[in-house]
């Protein structure tokens, strides 16, 4: 069978981001998902693991004191080390900052093909072909390489997870040591939340400027928590400071293909809607009967959120 190789973004503290789902369910739909990661030592096992809950039916780790600290070097290391070990048709990776750094740094030094923010990959004849939504969602492409491995970064949430495999075989690889930059400190900004984390969560709530004010952007977490979704924001709801940069959902930010995307008070932007498009059930509410978010959701609801939105939290909270 034909391998994939599937980059896991993994942190400093040794956890495997939940990007790493719906990757492997891109590359099972070419091939066999062959899991690449760089652990911080000592946590082979644990991201092991957590490879083989995603789906993946093979890893190749290498240890390095700089994993989830240096996000580009080790990597393109071990992908280098390991696209010559198994010989995939292609490499997936996520479609994240640290996803496109990596993606465009292998491709420069071994002069692979490229195609970026994919939401979907499969086979037509034995050839790798890419499906892209572009133009803020309005067109729906696909592309093929010709010679080469291509690397492909893949829109996070717009794929399918897989579940686990049945086993997993898991090879090591040394690196050689980076002769490069070191990083004399890193860490991680913000604080910790239990809430899920934006990119590839299932469900998603988002608020936008008519929110009127970061106190009154808590209406937006209080739903989220309620339905156990992570909390985004538009742009604008950004830059009026209501919301930190971390949030903010679009095409200068994050983005999302959740199973359910709940857009509170956004009118739709182009930019916005590039972000969130592909989104599997998009409800909107916002008080213009005109915004353009309506024209993409699936539930339009023309109100004023601060009295839609309490009610739909009781609502939740009473089918508990």
């Amino acid at each position: 069978m034909t391998s994939v190789l599937v980059l896991a973004e993994v942190a400093a503290n040794g956890s495997v981001r939940n990007t790493i789902d719906p990757l492997v369910g891109a590359a099972a739909a070419v091939g066999d998902p062959v899991a690449v990661a760089v652990v911080p030592p000592g946590h082979r096992d644990a991201v092991a693991g957590r490879l083989h809950a995603a789906g993946a039916s093979r890893a190749i780790v290498a240890e390095s004191p700089d994993a989830g600290v240096l996000v580009s070097a080790p990597q393109v290391d071990l992908l280098q080390a390991a696209v010559a070990l198994v010989g995939p048709v292609a490499v997936v990776v996520g479609h994240t900052v640290e996803g496109r750094e990596v993606a465009g740094r292998y491709a420069a030094r071994t002069e692979s093909p490229v195609a970026t923010d994919a939401i979907d990959v499969g086979l037509d004849g034995g050839a790798v072909r890419i499906t892209h939504s572009v133009f803020g969602g309005s067109w729906i492409v696909r592309s093929g390489v010709e010679g080469g491995v291509p690397v492909v970064t893949v829109r996070v949430g717009a794929t399918t997870p897989t579940g686990p495999a049945a086993a997993i075989d898991v090879e090591e690889v040394a690196l050689d040591s980076p002769t490069g930059v070191r990083a004399a400190d890193a860490r991680e900004l913000g604080g910790s939340t239990s809430r899920p984390d934006l990119r590839g969560a299932a469900k998603v709530v988002s608020g936008g400027r008519a929110l009127g004010s970061k106190e009154q952007f808590v209406l937006v977490e209080q739903l989220a928590d309620t339905l156990g979704a992570a909390v985004g924001a538009s742009r604008a709801a950004v830059d009026s400071g209501y919301a930190p940069q971390a949030l903010q959902v679009g095409q200068t930010g994050t983005t999302v293909a959740p199973d359910l995307y709940l857009a509170l008070g956004i009118s739709g932007a182009i930019q916005h809607l590039a972000g969130m498009r592909t989104s599997k059930t998009i409800v909107a509410i916002d008080r213009d009967p005109d915004a353009p978010i309506f024209e993409i959701a699936d539930l339009a609801v023309v109100g004023d959120l601060f009295q839609v939105v309490p009610k739909l939290i009781d609502a939740v909270e009473a089918r508990r």
